[in-house]
Parts: structure tokens; sequence; C-alpha cells
């Protein structure tokens, strides 16, 4: 059956002297695809069946083993991410973490959420920003999303003092121990994280230091509760360090 879809391809493998095997992730989960004579170099299909392409692929669909790549069209290049490693760290890292929560829970909204971040990072907004922003919203997928109208431990709404990664969310007043303190700007941003919608996003306007507050407080919450451990996420660490 011919079908047309739309996606990402997060990996590739090289199969015979001429072909590849390539997954492709999509809104309907990865989809893996056979691309006969991609590696040769007259082949239609060699510039569209790279690693982080992004595009619209002819093929004929088979729902129970490999499918086969007819033609190929690319959507967008995200020139500016490829031409920075930083940003295509960020890049590989996202496509990445959205195939780990699309294991879980085939959701359409983790692939439109991720193209709309890979978007804005292109455009120029903060990467840290974007991937801090994405990363939030998926811990709803994941089943361990943060309650961010009441305390953690007790409930309660008001005089809430910091957010706690260990705790799991907000701590008020009568239930502050000894946790990090942030200041009001990193939690009501870090709010505002989780409330805006990607696509509405057109500037960042955020102190580094908020930005490296909520990096943090996301980096050891995804740490505790989600058992996803990335070796991309690792070299993006690297990378901004």
């Amino acid at each position: 059956m011919l079908k047309k879809i739309e996606g990402i391809i997060i990996s590739e493998t090289n199969f015979g002297e001429t072909s590849k095997i390539v997954n492709i992730l999509t809104c309907d989960g990865i989809i893996g695809c056979m691309a006969k004579g991609a590696k040769t170099l007259k082949s239609p299909l060699r510039s569209f069946t790279m690693t982080l392409s992004y595009g619209a692929f002819n093929i004929y669909y088979h729902e129970d083993k490999l499918s086969t790549i007819k033609s190929a069209d690319i959507i967008d290049d995200f020139s500016n991410i490829k031409k920075d490693i930083t940003l295509i760290s960020y890049m590989t890292y996202l496509c990445d973490l959205a195939n780990q929560v699309m294991k879980q829970n085939i959701n359409s909204e983790i692939y439109y959420m991720l193209i709309s971040s890979l978007k804005k990072i292109n455009n120029g907004l903060n990467p840290m920003v974007i991937s801090n922003i994405y990363e939030l919203k998926l811990l709803d997928y994941l089943g361990v999303g943060i309650n961010f109208n009441a305390c953690a431990k007790c409930g309660n709404k008001a005089k809430i003092v910091t957010i706690d990664p260990d705790i799991g969310g907000y701590i008020c007043q009568n239930c502050y121990t000894n946790e990090i303190i942030y200041d009001d700007k990193t939690l009501k941003m870090l709010r505002m994280y989780y409330l805006v919608e990607i696509d509405s996003i057109s500037d960042l306007k955020i102190s580094d230091v908020v930005i490296q507050n909520i990096n943090f407080f996301i980096n050891t919450y995804y740490e505790r509760y989600t058992g996803i451990y990335l070796k991309s996420k690792k070299f993006v660490e690297e990378m901004i360090n």
C-alpha cells in the first residue's frame, strides 16, 4: 500500500553496498523503511534519507515489517541548526527523547511539539529554554507530571516557598525543611514553561540565572522520576559546559 508520511529520520543503518535502513519518527511512532540504492551518488534518495532529515516520504507501507521508500521531499532542512554543532546536539537529543517517550505513550502531540520546538530553535530562540519547555511538557505523557497548583506534601495552595525535584513539586511554608529555595521569578517562569504553547513563543526574555535554575531542576527531576538516560543528553551537557 502506497502511503505518504511526515517524519524525521532518527537513525540509519547500512544495508548491503548501496542501500540502507532508516527509522522515521512520525506522529504514529517509529516506522522502519528500506531506502534502496540511497548510498549511491546518483540516487534521488541520497540527500533525503540522512539522519535528522525532516520530510514527506512516499512509502510502500507494511505494518509488520520494513516498509520501502519510493520518493521523498524535504519539508524543512533546519539549515541554521545544522550549521552549529551545539544546536545539532540539541536536535539529536530532542528527537531521541521524543522517541523514548513515544515508546511508552504513542501520542501525536509528542511529535508535533517536537517539530514546533525544532522550528523555534532553528529560528534562533534559546535552545536550552525550548528544550526545557518540551521536557517539562513530556512529563505528563510519562505519567510523572508536576502539580503546579499546590504543595506536593500537604496540598496547601497558599504560601508556596519553593519547588523541589526530590519531593516532586511545590513546597509550602508549613512543609519546608531545608530544600533549595528558588526565587519567585524561577517559580513563576517554571509554571509558565508548563502552560505556554510552543507555537506561540516569539521572544524569550529570561535571565541567565532563571534559565540555569530551571534547567537544573528539570534535569534532576528527570533523573529522579523518568528512568530515561540518553547519551545524546550527556553530549548536550558536555557541549554547553
